[in-house]
């Protein structure tokens, strides 16, 4: 019952209360990342939701568009200044989700949404993580974040489809304030983020 139809009442609503209550913190944003890094200020990607179906996940950027002398980007960690550290690392970047979530994209609970180029790439089992909503937090993110590697986020992704409840989803989301606050697992060893999934070989 949960899992089928009180889920998705409860995400609408929710997000509906949160961008009328945070509408002035949206306009700060919007205008500090305009200033900041540029424009556009809504970071769009296309990313796989239920069922794999694709849609348009919202963010706020959080990089420049730096580029060399012949024109090319430059490397991540050289168009992430600290206005978009400061913005990842408090999950402010993930406030434009909200929007997701109310059109029914993405849930306030789930596996995150990935890069549709990994969709190949997962094994039947890492496969399941989409038979749910994705969220903007999961069990994967309060158990590491990007510190853990994929198998066990996968894994943490397949745990939650599996065990899906009312209950634990407040245990989530409080879990959720904690690791923010203590901003624990923001980057992996070798990344200011996570690293390209590759597959499983």
């Amino acid at each position: 019952m949960y899992k089928k139809y009180v889920k998705r009442w409860i995400d609408f609503f929710v997000s509906l209360v949160a961008i009328i209550l945070l509408s002035p913190v949206f306009l700060i944003l919007a205008v500090l990342v305009r200033i900041k890094l540029g424009s556009p200020v809504i970071f769009r990607q296309e990313r796989p939701g239920k069922d794999e179906k694709i849609f348009c996940m919202y963010k706020f950027r959080t990089m420049t568009d730096e580029r060399d002398a012949d024109g090319n980007l430059l490397p991540d960690e050289k168009r992430l200044p600290a206005f978009g550290k400061c913005l990842r690392s408090t999950s402010l970047d993930e406030l434009p989700e909200l929007w997701n979530i109310l059109k029914g994209d993405m849930s306030i609970v789930g596996p995150r949404p990935l890069l549709v180029q990994y969709l190949p790439l997962y094994n039947e089992r890492q496969r399941r993580r989409h038979e749910a909503r994705p969220g903007i937090t999961g069990l994967a993110q309060v158990h590491g974040r990007n510190s853990i590697s994929w198998a066990e986020k996968f894994e943490w992704d397949v745990k939650y489809v599996e065990h899906m409840t009312f209950w634990g989803d407040l245990r989530i989301l409080a879990d959720t304030v904690r690791v923010v606050l203590k901003k624990e697992g923001i980057s992996s060893d070798t990344s200011m983020t996570m690293e390209e999934f590759r597959g499983n070989g």
